[in-house]
């Protein structure tokens, strides 16, 4: 039955991923940002996209997955690439002034620790900017998404009220635009 369901959750992703991938296809001046379970998937847009195009990007989504393209299922933005990039990053902030403080032969964090490990710290952090994006992907490719639908089937697309949680991203992602408008959706699916 896990099984099952983590399964759902990640074809449900993936689907996620495509739909934003089709409407970045056909729209500019937009952000979404989406989240999955096994219901379905809740779909944030952030600019101006009719409803309308909304319901024909996820239907061309899950056509063109069921049509093989699976590689819709994959998108660099997913917050699992954003995990990944903030842990390598963190590690390796955290890596360097660890050596700094051994090197120093210090017990605790310092203004001598934190100036000469600095220099250290920002090279590593951006080593591991660099490098995590391959591997969040492959992460997100393997564990978090999958490109395959199976027998997955979509049951409705509907309009919703935006949440708090919803708002709180239309800041973070559009810097408070108030020319993006902001709207949500629910799509369910079954299988």
């Amino acid at each position: 039955m896990l099984a099952q369901t983590l399964s759902r959750i990640r074809r449900n992703h993936g689907l996620e991923h495509a739909t934003i991938h089709v409407l970045s296809e056909n729209h500019k001046n937009f952000s979404a940002q989406g989240n999955s379970d096994h219901r379905g998937f809740h779909l944030n847009i952030y600019g101006n996209i009719s409803e309308e195009a909304v319901h024909q990007a996820v239907k061309e989504a899950y056509k063109r997955m069921k049509n093989g393209e699976h590689a819709l299922a994959v998108h660099p933005n997913c917050g699992t690439v954003l995990l990944t990039t903030a842990t390598l990053a963190t590690l390796a902030a955290q890596a360097s002034f660890a050596t700094e403080l051994k090197r120093q032969r210090r017990s605790s964090m310092n203004w001598s620790v934190l100036i000469n490990g600095l220099p250290m710290a920002i090279l590593a952090v951006v080593f591991a900017l660099i490098i995590s994006r391959p591997i969040g992907t492959y992460l997100q490719a393997q564990y978090t998404v999958e490109g395959n639908l199976g027998d997955l089937q979509l049951t409705s697309i509907r309009k919703i009220n935006p949440s708090l949680i919803t708002r709180l991203f239309q800041m973070l992602l559009t810097g408070g635009n108030k020319n993006l408008p902001t709207t949500a959706y629910e799509i369910r699916t079954r299988g």
